[in-house]
């Protein structure tokens, strides 16, 4: 057993008996349920828009090397650079050489599991610059030392009476405030820091090749007020965020938000095709994009789970997953949590170290049911779940209990052996890991065959 698996085990464990945790994490799921059926109202066919923006997102990932080398021929003719980095230390080192080139102390940086992905904030502390999160969420996060709980909403697990106290904690508050005048807080200590930053961070919730650009979309304004103010703009985005054409947008910007939030349209949306022109009066006067490799053409090669490249980050997998609910992200020890990082994690981190991931599904299918592209991601779980096997990554114990139950299936006799009781205490005896997190397996006690001649004697 992996140290991943290990830890897994341990933290699901004791948030699946927090009853507390459980109830804030019901009533932040129960809002977003409550909002999304009203959200999806826009579409006249849903169906058909789904369908159409996962044979949009299938077209950019089959295509992706065309995408991406017409992305950077028409980024850099604004004068933005393309940076290409194959995995997160070439990332970490571009962005640490444009900051210390530009003598950068102080940084702000938008939402972006992309920079959660490759540790950004801690590098960045390791060179003596100060990140700043200025998603509230991620600010809350951040402040309380917490990575993300969730890909859209990274501080779901928390009440507005944690985060209170947080800030009387951390910030010296009155404890009481409410999340009117806690925002508030928030705002008047990132304003300064927007304006004092050298350098802004932001990720790129889809790339757009025809026109050489990166799309936002937001709710707080941070992501436009972080790379407007600083004068070098950094975009880190991983490769299969790419979309093909800017007409692409008017379908998926309502696509995101639907199935993300349960809005229409987020607050904010933002197109940003490199740095200030000569008849602009403002943004940045140098942009990077810097275009992330980090194993994702490994999935990219694999035929059956390039699908999960699809995913546009909406989180409604999450929301939806039983397991979810009931273990939190945190569990997940990863920076992707739920059924598409449980997919996807193994691919980018390793498939002996995080095989366990793809157990922690019940197979209901319902993430499927959701999922904004239609990704048909139960069975991608079970596909990692046999790339798993094909690749050795399983104990020598649940081979042969496997084996012993395949050799016993195909034959009536070794089934129609023993009784009921002698039955299940070798086979519980066997399958000790299942029986430790799901429960003794029962045979009845008389066999079908007995069963069966029972029934035709009467």
């Amino acid at each position: 057993m992996s140290s991943s698996s290990e830890s897994f085990i341990v933290k699901s464990a004791v948030k699946a008996s927090d009853l507390e945790h459980r109830r804030k994490i019901n009533f932040n799921i129960g809002k977003y349920n409550a909002a999304v059926p009203q959200g999806k109202l826009q579409f006249e066919n849903l169906h058909l828009a789904r369908e159409k923006a996962k044979n949009i997102k299938w077209k950019a990932i089959e295509t992706l090397d065309q995408q991406l080398e017409e992305f950077e021929l028409q980024f850099s003719k604004r004068g933005g650079k393309v940076i290409w980095a194959e995995d997160s230390a070439q990332a970490i080192e571009e962005i640490l050489t444009i900051c210390k080139e530009r003598n950068c102390k102080t940084l702000v940086k938008s939402k972006s599991m992309v920079t959660e992905e490759i540790h950004l904030n801690q590098a960045l502390e390791d060179n003596n610059i100060e990140s700043i999160e200025t998603d509230l969420g991620e600010y809350i996060q951040q402040l309380d030392g917490e990575a993300p709980y969730h890909i859209v909403t990274p501080a779901m697990h928390k009440s507005k009476e944690d985060v209170a106290k947080l800030f009387a904690e951390k910030l010296g508050t009155p404890p009481n405030l409410t999340p009117e005048e806690l925002t508030l807080v928030a705002r008047n200590i990132l304003r300064k820091k927007y304006v004092e930053a050298e350098v802004g961070v932001t990720g790129a919730n889809f790339i757009i090749s025809d026109i050489g650009g990166i799309a936002i979309t937001e709710n707080e304004g941070n992501a436009r007020l972080s790379c407007a103010f600083p004068k070098t703009h950094i975009v880190i985005v991983g490769i299969e965020k790419v979309i093909p054409s800017i007409n692409d947008l008017a379908l998926f910007w309502p696509l995101l938000s639907t199935f993300g939030t349960g809005q229409q349209l987020t607050v904010y949306n933002t197109i940003v095709t490199g740095p200030r022109q000569t008849n602009e009066t403002d943004g940045p006067t140098e942009m990077f994009v810097i275009l992330l490799d980090n194993n994702r053409t490994e999935i990219l090669k694999n035929p059956k789970q390039r699908e999960s490249l699809y995913c546009i980050r909406c989180g409604a997998c999450l929301n939806a997953c039983p397991v979810y609910k009931n273990i939190g992200g945190h569990s997940y020890g990863a920076t992707y949590s739920g059924p598409i990082g449980s997919i996807i994690t193994p691919h980018l981190q390793g498939m002996k170290e995080f095989k366990h991931l793809s157990n922690a599904s019940s197979l209901c299918g319902n993430c499927t049911e959701v999922c904004a592209v239609k990704i048909n991601l139960h069975e991608l779980l079970l596909d990692n779940r046999s790339e798993a096997v094909e690749e050795g990554h399983v104990d020598l114990s649940e081979r042969v209990a496997w084996k012993a139950w395949k050799i016993a299936s195909l034959h009536r006799r070794l089934m129609n052996m023993g009784n009921g009781k002698w039955k299940n205490k070798l086979v519980n005896k066997l399958f000790t890991p299942w029986v430790n997190s799901r429960g003794h397996l029962n045979f009845s006690e008389k066999t079908f065959n007995q069963l069966w001649k029972e029934r035709n004697k009467k």
